[in-house]
């Protein structure tokens, strides 16, 4: 048996036909919206004038830093890695909570 999944966008904007979904943020929110392409030209032209005059965040997509420099949380597997690493090479890690960095890095160094 045959299946065919079809996926019609919905102009979010005035409920027409959309043709594309358009990416933005601001405030620190990011937002997508389906648009056709004459609502798309028109959002594009009206941020013109800001966007030309903006710098870009090189930041976006990298992960933000905590106080004290400390990166997201590590995911349950990647420290059980860790944990495992160190004690086979003889550094003093907890079975639970936080791992020291000074660790982290040297595994990361180390793979």
């Amino acid at each position: 048996m045959a299946k065919q999944i079809q996926e019609i966008l919905i102009d979010d904007l005035d409920g027409g036909a959309a043709t594309q979904t358009v990416s933005f943020a601001i405030d620190g929110t990011s937002y997508e919206i389906d648009l056709s392409d004459v609502n798309a030209k028109k959002l594009r032209e009206h941020l013109a004038p800001f966007v030309a005059s903006a710098r870009r965040d090189l930041s976006a997509g990298a992960p933000k830093r905590r106080r004290g420099g400390a990166t997201r949380a590590l995911s349950r597997e990647k420290s059980a890695d860790i944990r495992a690493w160190a004690k086979q090479h003889g550094h003093p890690v907890s079975e639970r909570g936080r791992i020291a960095s000074k660790i982290v890095e040297q595994y990361e160094a180390a793979h």
